[in-house]
């Protein structure tokens, strides 16, 4: 399948926020669903406020998926949606990359880092704060989850669209 860039009149943006937990994707998402304006999809929020377990592998699929439904729809109707759901694979920002651009919509990429003991004192001071919405991710897990994390490169950074 050829990707185009060139988008009708009205189309659709998909912002895709990418990032390991701790490293300021909701807050960027947040700032940027309020100065596009945006509607922005966070699994999480969703889960926690669903009194669902954030750790529900079953439960985040299917609301993920049904949350893409969702933002497909916004995006045919030329709306600018951010999918915060931190996106760790290659193929999977390869999958929404291609989805949405057959949807005629833009498609940007916001990958968010930073060092371990950075994300770690992040995550600290969050869970310390009592957010509804999330939940203690200790030090071990993270770097085990850092050991699973695709950084997307230069190469795949040029696939998407400029902000």
């Amino acid at each position: 399948m050829r990707e185009t860039r060139t988008r009708p009149p009205g189309a659709g943006r998909l912002i895709l926020v990418c990032g390991l937990p701790g490293a300021g994707k909701t807050t960027l998402a947040r700032r940027l669903a309020a100065e596009l304006p945006a509607v922005r999809l966070c699994p999480d929020e969703w889960l926690a406020h669903l009194g669902l377990d954030l750790f529900d592998d079953a439960a985040r699929d299917r609301l993920e998926r049904q949350l893409w439904q969702h933002a497909q729809d916004l995006l045919r109707l030329g709306q600018v949606v951010v999918l915060e759901y931190g996106f760790w694979s290659r193929t999977e920002r390869d999958g929404l990359r291609l989805a949405a651009r057959a949807l005629g919509a833009a498609v940007e990429l916001r990958y968010l880092a930073a060092p371990i003991d950075e994300l770690c004192r992040r995550l600290e001071s969050r869970n310390a704060s009592g957010a509804r919405d999330t939940v203690p991710i200790p030090r071990d897990m993270l770097e085990e989850w850092a050991g699973l994390f695709e950084p997307p490169d230069r190469d795949e950074l040029a696939l998407f669209d400029p902000p």
